[in-house]
């Protein structure tokens, strides 16, 4: 009956729907997260009565976002795709109301719950690249998981421009002004959810999983996923030496942005709040600052989404180790801009721009080489443990760049992170020299660029 079904089935035009759909849902859950990270730190402020709370609510998302990620991805190998990335917007959602909740009542508690509801929806985010190449063909893989990501471009740019808009809705609704974006957050989430629950069907991963087991002939039992924990990814991940690369890179890339980019707006506000001192014993008017922060934040936001189908076909036509060595690069000349540009704002936000720019490359190249390079049945658990490893290393890298910064500066934080940077990018030149990798459990002419 499986055989039956499954031929019927065009799996490209399945595969084609289904980068739409995760595309269309990437769009509208990004809302959410572009909401949260432009006034999370506002309401945690106004909340808490402490501005030593501003960071908590970015800690909170990030840490849920990370601790999700295997569960999710547990979910999604019992049940399919759609289960499991439906589960983490629908929690998602209940944290945009949370939040509201959190306003009305005035209750910090309730605030960071909502924050934690809402990194399940990054977490499901994160998933949805990955569901993209599971019926991919081997030349579109990046193409097609960079497509989910560059979709993510428009929420995160929407979502901080929805504070008026948020404001008026708010009002209308009869809810203080600064809880109105949530709405729209809440909004787009079920609205993600709903698309994905209706017509992310056949599901893709299990669709290529009934492929498989049809190419497998008559008999044939297929391989038995193994099973979700970190210890069973990390043992698949090492068997094959392309998923090690492509892990090491993805994680080195994300530790490396996040440290840098965490720090440089206080890196800014520092620079333009006392480059101006001593004429007349004043200080830069802190608009300019703030103006300034925003502008090199968007632009770096940009850097990281914006040209994700650039990557994406380098990964396919260039190949997976070169785009990963590209991004490498990348980091390793935008660290360096910034560290020993420090003191002009310009070669600061240039620095930062390259720093989207390189991370983007990386993580492209290295999630379409993670996923291709270990067997089928280990497929979702790998790509689980490298959700969580990347929310480990960005919270790492958040907490000791502040410590660094203290420490050595800023511009001894980018020459640590240029050596991270550069580490990554000797492994893939080593990877490269030693020719084409061959994946572990595949056949001898199966190899990857």
């Amino acid at each position: 009956m499986n055989t039956t079904s499954t031929t019927a089935l065009d799996p490209q035009r399945v595969q084609r729907r289904s980068v739409f759909l995760l595309s269309s849902a990437q769009l509208l859950s990004g809302v959410g997260n572009g909401a949260t990270l432009s006034i999370g730190s506002l309401l945690a402020v106004d909340l808490s009565g402490s501005e030593a709370w501003a960071g908590s609510i970015t800690t909170v998302l990030t840490l849920s976002a990370a601790i999700a990620a295997l569960p999710l991805a547990r979910l999604a190998e019992a049940r399919g795709r759609r289960v499991g990335l439906v589960t983490g917007l629908v929690a998602a959602m209940a944290g945009a109301l949370l939040i509201i909740l959190s306003v009305m009542s005035q209750l910090f508690v309730v605030l960071l719950l909502g924050a934690a509801f809402l990194g399940l929806g990054t977490a499901a985010n994160l998933q949805a690249r990955f569901a993209a190449v599971d019926l991919a063909e081997p030349e579109r893989r990046g193409r097609s998981l960079s497509t989910v990501v560059w979709a993510i471009t428009i929420g995160a740019v929407a979502g901080p421009n929805l504070i008026q808009p948020g404001a008026a809705v708010g009002a209308a609704l009869g809810l203080p002004s600064i809880a109105g974006p949530f709405v729209f957050s809440a909004a787009g989430l079920l609205l993600a959810a709903i698309l994905l629950f209706v017509g992310l069907r056949p599901d893709p991963l299990l669709l290529a999983r009934r492929l498989a087991a049809d190419a497998s002939g008559p008999g044939a039992t297929g391989e038995k996923p193994v099973r979700g924990t970190i210890g069973s990814g990390l043992r698949a991940v090492r068997s094959s030496p392309p998923a090690m690369l492509a892990l090491t890179a993805v994680v080195a890339a994300h530790g490396v942005m996040v440290a840098v980019m965490s720090m440089t707006p206080l890196h800014l506000q520092q620079l333009l709040g006392g480059s101006h001192q001593g004429h007349h014993g004043g200080t830069t008017d802190s608009t300019d600052a703030l103006v300034v922060i925003g502008v090199t934040i968007s632009l770096h936001i940009a850097g990281m989404f914006a040209l994700s189908p650039l990557w994406g076909w380098l990964t396919d036509k260039a190949g997976r180790l070169k785009t990963i060595a590209l991004g490498h690069g990348l980091l390793l000349l935008a660290v360096l801009i910034a560290g020993f540009g420090q003191h002009e704002p310009v070669l600061v936000t240039s620095g930062l721009i390259l720093l989207g720019l390189g991370w983007s490359a990386a993580t492209i190249a290295g999630s379409t080489l993670l996923a291709e390079s270990v067997a089928p049945g280990q497929r979702v658990t790998v790509q689980g443990v490298s959700d969580t490893l990347m929310g480990a290393a960005g919270a790492v890298g958040g907490a000791t760049s502040g410590l660094l910064l203290a420490w050595i500066g800023y511009q001894g934080l980018n020459v640590a992170s240029s050596m991270v940077a550069a580490a990554v990018l000797v492994l893939a030149g080593i990877a490269a020299l030693r020719g084409p990798l061959r994946p572990a459990g595949h056949s001898r002419d199966q190899v990857i660029q």
